[in-house]
C-alpha cells in the first residue's frame, strides 16, 4: 500500500493551530480588553518588604474599621503575563499562587490558563499561554496588552535553553519597554544553573542597562499545608511593586 500523502495533514494541522491562536487573541480581549498604561514607579524596593503569605493576596486588615473595601467594580485592572517553554513551571505559578494544589507529573498547557487575584487598590488578572512550540507563534500578539511579562525558565533543562532564549529575545525585541521578570526556576535540582549563569545563557548581560529586566531564583512548589513557597512569594511581591 502506497504511503499517505502528508500534505493535507500537515495543512490541517497549520490551520487548526492558527484558529487555537486567534481565538485565544479574541478571548484575550474579549476578557482584559483595554490598552496598557504604564502605572509603576520607583518606591520602595521591593525586597525590602515584610514577609507574605500565600493565599490570599489581600494587603489590609479587613477588620480595620478605618479601611474600607473599596467596591468590586471600581476597582482597576492590572495585567501580568506569564510565558516560558513547556515544563518550565507556569501553571505550577499560577496555581500556587491561587491557593490549588500543582497537579503531579508534566500536564502542558494546550490553550491557556487565568486567575484573578484582589488586592487593595486593584485586581491582578494573570494570563499563561502554554508554552509549545505551535503556541510560541502567538506569545508576541499579547504582549502589548499587559503590564509586566513574567518569563518562566528551567533552570535545569540545559539541552533547551537555546530555544528559551531566543523566544526571550524575540518578545524583548516586540515591547523594549514592558517590564520582564525572569524567574530562574527549579533551583532545587541539582544541575539548575544559579541566576547569574542563567543570565549569560540567556544573552541578557549585554540587554540595554534602562531596560527593566529583574532575576529571581525560584523552585515554585507546595510546601505545608497552605502550598507556600518563597519563590512564589518573592515573584508575587515584585509584581505588586511594578504594579502599583
Amino acid at each position: 500500500m502506497a504511503p499517505r500523502p502528508l500534505g493535507p495533514l500537515v495543512l490541517a494541522l497549520g490551520g487548526a493551530a492558527a484558529v487555537l491562536g486567534s481565538v485565544l487573541f479574541i478571548l484575550w480581549k474579549a476578557y482584559f480588553g483595554r490598552g496598557r498604561e504604564r502605572r509603576w514607579d520607583r518606591g520602595e524596593a521591593w525586597w525590602s518588604l515584610e514577609p507574605a503569605r500565600l493565599p490570599p493576596w489581600v494587603q489590609w486588615d479587613p477588620e480595620d474599621e478605618e479601611a474600607e473595601e473599596p467596591a468590586l467594580e471600581e476597582l482597576e485592572q492590572r495585567e501580568v503575563l506569564v510565558l516560558g517553554l513547556d515544563g518550565s513551571g507556569k501553571s505550577t505559578f499560577l496555581r500556587v499562587l491561587s491557593g490549588k494544589t500543582p497537579l503531579e507529573g508534566h500536564v502542558p498547557t494546550w490553550g491557556f490558563n487565568s486567575v484573578r487575584l484582589p488586592t487593595k487598590d486593584f485586581e491582578v488578572d494573570i494570563l499563561e499561554i502554554g508554552g509549545s512550540q505551535n503556541l510560541r507563534f502567538y506569545w508576541k500578539e499579547f504582549v502589548n496588552e499587559v503590564d509586566v511579562l513574567v518569563f518562566m525558565v528551567d533552570a535545569a533543562d540545559r539541552l533547551r535553553l537555546p530555544w528559551a532564549r531566543q523566544e526571550l529575545h524575540r518578545l524583548l525585541d516586540k515591547d523594549p519597554d514592558l517590564p520582564v521578570v525572569v524567574v530562574a526556576n527549579k533551583q532545587d535540582l541539582n544541575e539548575a544553573l544559579s541566576v547569574v549563569e542563567l543570565e549569560q545563557e540567556l544573552g541578557l548581560e549585554a540587554v540595554d542597562s534602562q531596560r527593566e529586566i529583574f532575576f529571581l531564583a525560584a523552585s515554585i512548589a507546595p510546601v505545608g499545608p497552605d502550598f507556600e513557597d518563597a519563590g512564589t512569594v518573592h515573584i508575587w511581591k515584585l509584581l505588586l511593586e511594578l504594579l502599583s
